[in-house]
Formats: C-alpha cells, sequence, structure tokens
C-alpha cells in the first residue's frame, strides 16, 4: 500500500511537472527563471520514482526486469540524463515530451504486476552489463525523442508555421550537436553491452553464448549507428538522412531487447 500510494503521487507530480512545461513551452511571455525553478523540482519526482524501481527490481532479495520494470528504468534514465544535460545546454522546454513517458511507464509495473527473476544476479559482472545496456537504451531513447523534433521542426520551418509549444525548443544546431552526442555515447556503451554479453557470456549469464534473435537485431542496431556515425562525422550526414538513420537503429535495438522480452513474458509467459 505504501509503495501503491507513492506510484500515485509520482505519477500526478510527472503530469503536473509536464503540464506546466507544455503550457510555459507554448507561452511566449512566461518567466525563463520560472521555468528554471520548477526544472529543478523535477528531481522530487525523479527520486521517488528511483526508489520505486529499486523496490520493484530488487524485491525480495531477487533481481526482477521484466519487460514493464525495464520499461521504467529506461524512461526513468532518460529522464534523468535529461535533467543533468539542462544544466549544461538550454533543453529545458524538452522535459515536457519526456515527463509524460515517465509517468506512463510507471504505472505499468503496478497495473500488470509480474515475477520474472534473473539468474546469475549476484555477479558483478551481470551486473555491470544489465546497467551499461540499460545506459546505452536510455540514450538511444534521447536520440530517438531528438530526431523526432528535429524532423518535426524542420517540416514546420519549411512551412513557415511553427506551433508556439516548439517554439520554446532549442536550435536545431543544439539539437543536433545533443542527437549525435547521445548516439555517440550510446554506440560506446552498446559496444560494450555486445561485446560482454559474447565474450563472457558464461561468467555473466551461466551458459556458452548462442547466436539467436536478441544477438542480431542488436547487432543490427550496432551497424545502423556506426554507419550513421561514419556518415555524420566524414561526409557530413544530417536532417532527413540522420532521422532516418537513427529511427531505424532505434527500432531495431528496442526489438532486440524488449520485443523479445515481451514476446517471452506477456504472450509465451516464459
Amino acid at each position: 500500500m505504501p509503495n501503491l500510494l507513492l506510484s500515485f503521487v509520482t505519477f500526478v507530480a510527472y503530469v503536473l511537472l509536464a503540464a506546466y512545461f507544455w503550457r510555459a513551452n507554448a507561452c511566449a511571455d512566461c518567466d525563463a527563471r520560472w521555468r528554471g525553478a520548477v526544472g529543478h523540482l523535477t528531481l522530487i519526482p525523479i527520486t521517488l520514482h528511483g526508489y520505486l524501481l529499486w523496490q520493484g527490481i530488487f524485491a525480495g532479495g531477487g533481481f526482477d526486469l521484466g519487460v514493464y520494470n525495464a520499461l521504467s528504468l529506461i524512461a526513468w534514465l532518460t529522464l534523468l540524463v535529461y535533467w543533468v544535460a539542462r544544466f549544461f545546454y538550454p533543453i529545458g522546454g524538452l522535459q515536457a515530451l519526456v515527463l509524460p513517458m515517465a509517468a506512463v511507464t510507471l504505472l505499468l509495473p503496478g497495473v500488470f504486476p509480474a515475477d520474472h527473476q534473473l539468474a546469475h544476479t549476484d555477479m558483478l559482472a551481470f551486473k555491470i552489463h544489465i546497467a551499461v545496456a540499460m545506459l546505452a537504451y536510455s540514450l538511444f531513447t534521447i536520440a530517438m525523442v531528438h530526431a523526432i523534433l528535429i524532423s518535426l521542426v524542420e517540416k514546420r520551418l519549411r512551412h513557415a508555421t511553427l506551433p508556439r509549444v516548439l517554439r520554446n525548443l532549442p536550435p536545431l544546431m543544439t539539437m543536433e550537436t545533443l542527437l549525435f552526442r547521445m548516439i555517440g555515447i550510446g554506440f560506446v556503451l552498446l559496444t560494450l553491452t555486445l561485446a560482454s554479453g559474447i565474450l563472457f557470456s558464461e561468467e555473466i549469464f551461466g551458459k556458452v553464448w548462442q547466436f539467436n534473435h536478441k544477438i542480431l537485431f542488436g547487432f543490427i542496431s550496432w551497424c545502423v549507428f556506426a554507419v550513421l556515425l561514419y556518415g555524420h562525422y566524414f561526409y557530413g550526414w544530417r536532417g532527413k538522412i540522420a532521422v532516418r538513420w537513427t529511427v531505424s537503429g532505434f527500432v531495431f535495438l528496442m526489438m532486440a531487447y524488449l520485443g523479445s522480452k515481451f514476446v517471452l513474458e506477456q504472450l509465451l509467459h516464459r
């Protein structure tokens, strides 16, 4: 019951903050100082969400990283990275987009309760592998959000109309810089995730490495992002090309982990 109440309070806080930032983004006369002050308050529901994740994932001394806990964790990490990045880049307005995502995923483990305890969770190598993988997914989620926004803004600019809610977004150059920065860091983490899973499979998962659909989609995603980074730094790829490759890589990455977990847990009940 305490966790249920805490989930409700955190959800309401996310919704109220999201509503405020949406309104602030659409308001040309709103004081930026107020947006900054309210942005600091976002740390409160982020902290509560983190506590709830800790309780849910490590319940009963195990390690439950089912599909809904994983989604909630990725959304939480995404929001946390945004919250930290706002101190270095003018991206405060983007919180309006990730707060609703965090609010929805916060409720998923409670609405769809399940118990999917993982084995070998006491091993340090396993914990590092999972932590690096989740951080990589969160960074690519941020890249996906930026890619969609860049596409929307470019389309609107060509038609000389830009909705108020998009007018307070960072400049396109700033968003593109952040896009490739997130992809670059995420690519390094994804490389470490795939390499550790292949080279140290027996130490991490307790079994010899086997090629499966998860590895296949993960490797395809890695190749997509590798080509995108190469094209950007050597041929100046940006705009539509960057958006298409980012979306493609993100889709393959989600199919690699969350897609397989959803099929196994929700459809096959394994």
